[in-house]
């Protein structure tokens, strides 16, 4: 990360599925929007305690304001910087991104996400999850209705090359 960027969006509570055929699950994570780069983090060194405190606060902000260009406190750039250690968080430049577009849905909203990352085409689908199943595994059971429009615009506003 260098040091001047800073985050501008961090969702949390992000639940990720692959949009391939045949595939199942997903996965629960933050979306991390930068001043270069959109970071998809499943493995953070953050606290379980502060996890969940963010998570409700968010439930709450969302409920009183759709807007998704959000800043929870107690996760910054240095934060940022030392869960982007872990290879398995995705980390993304804007060029990267082939497509980007959300559509609302009758059980929330989804932003749908389609880029190429090591010569590996990627389609996925994000919600924010409110509520959660945790028997037999982890999965969404209700979604927010949020308003993707200037995460988006965001990220296509700094796009050298669209596609």
């Amino acid at each position: 990360m260098q040091s001047e960027e800073k985050i501008q969006a961090h969702l949390v509570s992000v639940w990720r599925e692959s949009k391939k055929f045949f595939s199942v699950g997903g996965r629960e994570g933050m979306l991390v929007l930068t001043d270069n780069y959109l970071t998809f983090i499943h493995k953070t060194e953050s606290k379980m305690k502060w996890w969940q405190a963010i998570t409700q606060r968010q439930v709450i902000n969302f409920l009183k304001s759709k807007n998704t260009m959000i800043h929870h406190d107690g996760y910054g750039e240095k934060d940022l910087s030392n869960d982007l250690e872990n290879s398995k968080n995705v980390r993304l430049k804007f060029d990267e991104i082939d497509k980007i577009s959300f559509e609302e849905k009758d059980w929330g909203s989804a932003l749908f996400l389609e880029y190429e990352k090591d010569g590996k085409k990627e389609n996925f689908q994000y919600a924010i999850a409110q509520d959660w199943v945790r028997y037999p595994m982890k999965e969404p059971t209700k979604f927010l209705k949020v308003d993707w429009a200037p995460f988006v615009q965001y990220v296509k506003e700094r796009q050298k090359f669209t596609k």
